[in-house]
């Protein structure tokens, strides 16, 4: 089985390294996905057709359970802006992040606080994806990781960011490779204080993670940090009462060798850094993250002698009223990124093409919360949606739960539709992901 999956990344990489090659030099209108995702994985040409949306149950609402919920966006369909099916998992495992393999023939998707994993078929009927595989031993056989959190495509391989650690539930997490057919292949820790495992930066490396990114063409990959499950599953307003919770977020991003998977670097990165989304040009080497609790927008980038840094470049908004920054989306040309910010419900864009300067060019309030936002490759169709965690969400009339979808001008967000989960009695709409027939020949 090593063999073969060994031989598999070799073949992957020389396959990728075209494919971002091929990517970075066609007409940005030629295909339609989300901007941020793993270049190792096959890309839809044409108009998106289904937005599946992971979401996590709400106690008394429908059957209270996580499920996989798909939106027709069909510009032409009869059922447009409509859910057109919905797959529960059974009961409430804390839904909040998911991805497609690199052929995304499957999509998985995992709860943060039971850490199951569920592999979906999204290939045999794409408006009607089916469970797969259910995998309830991440924890065991990953030896202690906790909270599978981002499921990102390699040639072959899964690799899935974990959150948190069974031990005390804290900061120290780690990277777990699985197979695409679901097999657990290796786990690595995020450098900490007493294991470095041969990075630098000692004096700044805490051992928390989030997010993963890699940029194949310069064997880098970046993973950044967040807060362990003794936080995320606590209630917001407690939590930010607790001093002592307050302590427990990460501050940095790691640098690592994407083929050895060794950790090379860490940097200090303060406030929480959440999304990390790589340019997509073939000269642009850096990419960007944004601080929860700092509300800023950090470039990690090559300078002129060959050494990475991590850098603030611009703030996010008023950071005395915490609007909490959380998902990002850059736009395929390298031009724009898209920053949503929870508290106050608001999408912003920032102008990067002077990626050492952003600037604010454009904002929008979209609800009373706001999470995630999904662009499509041209930047003509954007999509919101809501929910954060279970217990950071906002209460009462304030915990909207939608999905929305906007087309964009270039000058601003013109509403499209609105789909209420909570009336349709789905739950807390998170993450998003984007299905097309033409993926697969029909």
């Amino acid at each position: 089985m090593r063999n073969r999956t060994i031989a598999t990344w070799v073949s992957g990489t020389i396959a990728a390294s075209a494919l971002v090659f091929a990517m970075a030099t066609a007409p940005v209108s030629a295909v339609a996905d989300e901007t941020c995702q793993s270049p190792y994985m096959a890309k839809i040409t044409g108009q998106e057709e289904f937005v599946y949306v992971w979401t996590l149950g709400m106690k008394g609402v429908g059957d209270e359970s996580d499920k996989l919920v798909t939106i027709d966006v069909r510009p032409d369909s009869a059922t447009y802006g409509k859910v057109v099916n919905s797959v529960s998992v059974g009961g409430r495992h804390e839904a909040h992040h998911m991805g497609f393999t690199d052929d995304r023939r499957y999509l998985w998707a995992g709860g943060l606080d039971t850490s199951n994993i569920y592999i979906f078929d999204v290939h045999s009927d794409v408006g009607k994806p089916v469970l797969h595989k259910t995998i309830t031993n991440f924890v065991s056989e990953s030896g202690g990781a906790v909270g599978p959190h981002t499921f990102y495509a390699m040639p072959g391989r899964m690799m899935i960011t974990a959150l948190s650690n069974d031990k005390d539930h804290g900061g120290q997490a780690a990277l777990v490779e699985y197979t695409n057919e679901g097999e657990f292949v290796a786990t690595h820790w995020i450098p900490s204080k007493g294991n470095m495992n041969g990075a630098t930066g000692a004096e700044h490396a805490d051992g928390y993670n989030y997010d993963v990114r890699v940029l194949p063409r310069k064997n880098v990959m970046l993973t950044s940090s967040f807060t362990g499950w003794s936080n995320y599953m606590m209630d917001f307003g407690k939590m930010l009462k607790d001093a002592e919770a307050m302590k427990r977020f990460g501050q940095t991003v790691t640098l690592w060798d994407l083929h050895t998977r060794k950790p090379k670097k860490v940097f200090k990165v303060p406030g929480a850094p959440l999304e990390i989304r790589w340019a997509w040009g073939p000269n642009n080497n850096y990419a960007f993250t944004t601080t929860a609790l700092t509300s800023k927008i950090w470039l990690i980038h090559e300078d002129d002698k060959g050494e990475w840094q991590a850098t603030a470049v611009a703030d996010i908004g008023d950071a005395s009223k915490v609007p909490l920054p959380v998902d990002i989306s850059i736009t395929s040309d390298d031009k724009h990124l898209w920053v949503d910010t929870f508290m106050d419900g608001t999408a912003r864009l920032f102008d990067i093409s002077d990626p050492m300067k952003p600037k604010q060019v454009y904002q929008k309030k979209i609800g009373a919360q706001l999470n995630m936002v999904s662009q499509s490759w041209d930047g003509d169709r954007v999509y919101f949606t809501t929910s954060l965690l279970a217990n950071w969400d906002k209460k009462g009339v304030d915990n909207e739960q939608f999905l929305k979808a906007y087309d964009w001008d270039g000058k601003g967000l013109k509403h499209r539709f609105t789909v209420d989960f909570a009336k349709e009695g789905l739950g807390r709409a998170h993450l998003m992901r984007f299905g097309a027939r033409s993926l697969y020949g029909s």
